[in-house]
């Protein structure tokens, strides 16, 4: 799908970041270094209590994992964003993000005061961080789909992370047939058994789609992503 580029620029690893993505615009995600993970929220930013329902989500794509084709449902209905591109293949919705006490026990200290800027930070305080910014607060903390990690479910029920997922250079491209708000941090995955502190940076950019519907037809994948997709074309009406 061609594409004009509006904006380019490096999330560092342990950064947090807000924005609208607009209707018709495209954001790709690049793990540059191999092994990255970005925990991101999506809401409505033009009415804050439509947001990502992860369980619909999963359910209306009988899915567990996320991938190119796989839609991101709101709580009303329509679709925020879509997977149009994806060289990773399996994006973990399950996972969630660490808080402060958690980053603690796994990593150990890591105070501002030895490290400076690279101190030790946490999922929930740099989301909490950007929902600020849009008047929100802890009990608008919401799931978090942690793109470029891989947990999957063994035959006993359990989880399991699958490090290395994740090559240098892999690719995931989000359409947004609406506006979409985005709150992203870019810190470790809280089941990479790792326990050196080390996020990973990830390249963002930007992009304008020539072809919206070329977009929206690769996100058609099921009778229920059809319908989602109505209720958004409504919507924007």
């Amino acid at each position: 799908m061609n594409t004009t580029t509006l904006r380019d620029e490096i999330l560092p690893g342990g950064g947090h970041l807000s924005f609208v993505l607009k209707r018709g615009q495209c954001l790709r995600m690049t793990d540059i270094e191999g092994g990255a993970n970005v925990s991101l929220m999506m809401l409505n930013p033009h009415e804050k209590s439509e947001r990502l329902n992860l369980p619909d989500t999963l359910k209306g794509q009988h899915t567990a994992r996320l991938t190119a084709g796989h839609c991101f449902y709101s709580d009303m209905g329509r679709v925020l964003a879509g997977i149009v591109k994806d060289t990773c293949g399996w994006h973990d919705p399950f996972g969630g993000v660490l808080n402060a006490a958690e980053v603690t026990e796994k990593y150990g200290q890591g105070r501002y005061q030895e490290l400076r800027n690279g101190f030790f930070r946490n999922g929930t305080d740099n989301l909490l961080v950007e929902m600020g910014k849009w008047d929100l607060n802890l009990e608008d903390l919401l799931m978090v789909v942690n793109f470029f990690s891989k947990v999957s479910v063994s035959d006993d029920g359990a989880f399991r992370f699958h490090r290395d997922h994740s090559l240098p250079g892999s690719v995931v491209e989000l359409y947004a047939p609406m506006d979409v708000l985005v709150v992203m941090t870019a810190l470790q995955h809280p089941m990479d058994p790792s326990t050196e502190y080390a996020p990973r940076p990830v390249q963002l950019s930007w992009r304008q789609a020539d072809d919206e519907q070329a977009a929206i037809n690769a996100l058609l994948t099921r009778p229920e992503n059809d319908r989602a997709i109505a209720n958004t074309h409504r919507f924007a009406l």
